[in-house]
């Protein structure tokens, strides 16, 4: 509910500041005195269109402000946990400022936000009843929200949306990857090639720089045979000339180094060491020996190490510099392809799983639909049954469930299978019509009234403004009508703008509003009114201006009358 609403520079209103209270809260005074002021401040807290015309003469800017009591909808706690805005100790500020140049700022929670987020944020839980302010009741999209909550129907409604939303998302995702079909077929041919190269390849790291070596050695056998002969005849000797290799010279250093340490001990070690590189020299020159013999010129052999060197190197140049590169590469291509063959598998589940979920969707819209019917009869009785009390006992109400025209291969829309709409005829003979085109602001502020009336079990924890509602009422029906505001207040928050005493008399706080002049200027006045005050101002509504003791002896039986149990 609303605990504080303060207007600042806006119409004729300098400053004012109410302290509303639970139940029923009513607004009383003199046509002209400002009254409208305090509904457009509300119709601009629930996100309604502004002017720069609202902004008071001499003043920059107009503000309103209301601190609300949140401790009573839990859902829209949540519903400003999620959008970063926390209540604190269940308390929640909103601010809407309009300057002289038409700019407009709202504030929810301190933090600055758009606008239309103060639509989204109070859209059923602020509503306000009147010809020309913000009313929930003239949007058609409204109308389904309030069926489905009076059937206890917002959970399937929920359900339905949130299936439409998946098939909506599952064709979405089908449609991009069967539009990306062809050039997915292409990149896939073209991948499975680089692979299939890759692989008939069948690259071996170790293999390659083995056949690097041979091509080598056997591309330079010749010269390997020649050179390496005269190095293994320097070290061995030459066998046919006499010559002394190194071999033999070193091992007559031995020999003589041996003989010497008899003479000089220290020779020992160094005779040993020289031993040591005698038998490693004799195996090093036994293995170039064993290397060289089996060196040979083999064109063939060569011949086939070429092509398949040749091979790997127009691997490399198409997909790495060396032979790891290669692999690494495969790898990568591999991988992609086989996200490709995941696509496919993709699809298919998403044939399989749209199938599924169109069937769910297809029985909630069923359900939704049936239990729509059911309550749009008996929620169409209840109306017509306040509206009987109201001053239209030839009024008729009826919620029309029109069916909607889905999107291709869909059971239904986003809202259900129809859209609900509600039509209304005041006069018999009258086709039942949409309330926009058949309702004056009093009958829409009645149908209102009574639709409030009906639902008021299924549907508390707003706040409800009505203006115009006693418009061409009076006597009995104004007493009915008070009546039900009262029962209406039991549930909601109730602001009622009357000039009507039978009315104004059930509520539980009273406030007056009052038209003066202020150094030469026009201002409103708005107070509260308790004790004998709200006994004159009941009067005064009563019996005009001329008040005397028998006027106010009415107004004080007519406001015991209404504090009675």
């Amino acid at each position: 509910m609303i605990e504080t609403l303060r207007i600042e520079g806006m119409a004729i209103v300098d400053r004012a500041e109410l302290e509303f209270g639970s139940g029923l809260n009513v607004l009383t005074g003199e046509t002209g005195a400002g009254k409208s002021i305090v509904l457009g401040a509300l119709a601009l807290l629930a996100g309604g269109r502004s002017s720069a015309q609202t902004v008071r003469d001499g003043d920059d800017e107009a503000v309103v402000e209301a601190v609300f009591d949140t401790s009573r909808l839990p859902d829209l706690e949540d519903e400003l946990a999620e959008r970063g805005i926390e209540c604190d100790g269940h308390e929640l500020i909103a601010t809407r400022s309009l300057s002289r140049t038409g700019r407009s700022r709202a504030r929810i929670g301190g933090r600055l936000v758009p606008v239309a987020t103060l639509a989204e944020v109070f859209t059923g839980r602020l509503e306000i009843s009147s010809q020309h302010g913000s009313q929930a009741l003239l949007r058609p999209e409204h109308h389904g929200r309030l069926l489905d909550r009076s059937a206890g129907l917002e959970a399937l409604r929920a359900k339905v949306a949130e299936g439409f939303a998946t098939l909506r998302r599952l064709d979405e995702e089908l449609l991009a990857l069967r539009a990306d079909a062809q050039e997915r077929a292409r990149r896939q041919d073209f991948l499975g090639y680089q692979v299939d190269e890759i692989d008939c390849a069948n690259l071996d790291v170790d293999e390659i720089e083995r056949l690097r070596a041979n091509r080598s050695r056997w591309a330079h056998a010749g010269r390997l045979q020649e050179e390496g002969g005269r190095a293994l005849a320097a070290l061995s000797g030459d066998s046919e000339g006499g010559d002394d290799g190194v071999t033999d010279r070193l091992a007559r250093a031995v020999r003589t180094l041996e003989g010497l340490t008899a003479l000089d001990a220290e020779l020992g070690p160094l005779a040993e060491r020289f031993a040591g590189l005698q038998d490693e020299l004799r195996d090093a020159t036994f293995d170039l020996e064993r290397h060289l013999s089996g060196i040979e010129a083999d064109p063939a052999r060569l011949a086939a190490a070429e092509d398949r060197l040749h091979q790997v190197e127009q691997l490399q140049r198409k997909y790495g510099e060396s032979v790891e590169a290669v692999l690494a590469f495969r790898e990568r291509t591999a991988a992609e392809l086989a996200g490709f063959e995941s696509v496919e598998e993709r699809e298919a589940e998403i044939v399989a799983e749209r199938a599924r979920r169109l069937e769910a969707l297809a029985k909630d819209a069923k359900r939704l639909s049936r239990g729509r019917a059911k309550v749009a009869r008996s929620l169409a009785q209840q109306v017509e049954g306040e509206l009987g009390g109201l001053a239209m006992p030839q009024g008729r109400f009826a919620v029309e469930l029109t069916p909607v025209d889905p999107p291709e291969g869909m059971p239904c829309g986003a809202g259900g299978a129809e859209s609900p709409a509600f039509v209304f005829s005041a006069n018999p003979g009258e086709a039942l019509r949409p309330l926009r085109a058949v309702a004056s602001g009093g009958e829409l502020s009645r149908v209102f009234l009574a639709l409030k009336q009906a639902l008021r079990e299924s549907d508390t924890g707003m706040v409800l403004v009505f203006d115009e509602v006693d418009a061409g009422i009076g006597g009995r029906v104004a007493d009915r009508v008070g009546r039900m505001l009262a029962e209406l207040a039991a549930h909601h928050q109730v602001l009622c703008i009357t000039h009507l005493p039978q009315i104004a008399a059930f509520a539980q706080h009273h406030f007056r509003v009052e038209k003066r002049e202020v150094d030469g200027r026009t201002q409103t006045r708005i107070t509260r009114v308790e004790g004998p005050e709200r006994v004159e101002e009941i009067a005064r509504m009563a019996g005009g201006e001329s008040i005397g003791e028998a006027t106010l002896a009415h107004a004080r039986e007519l406001l015991a009358s209404r504090s009675a149990p």
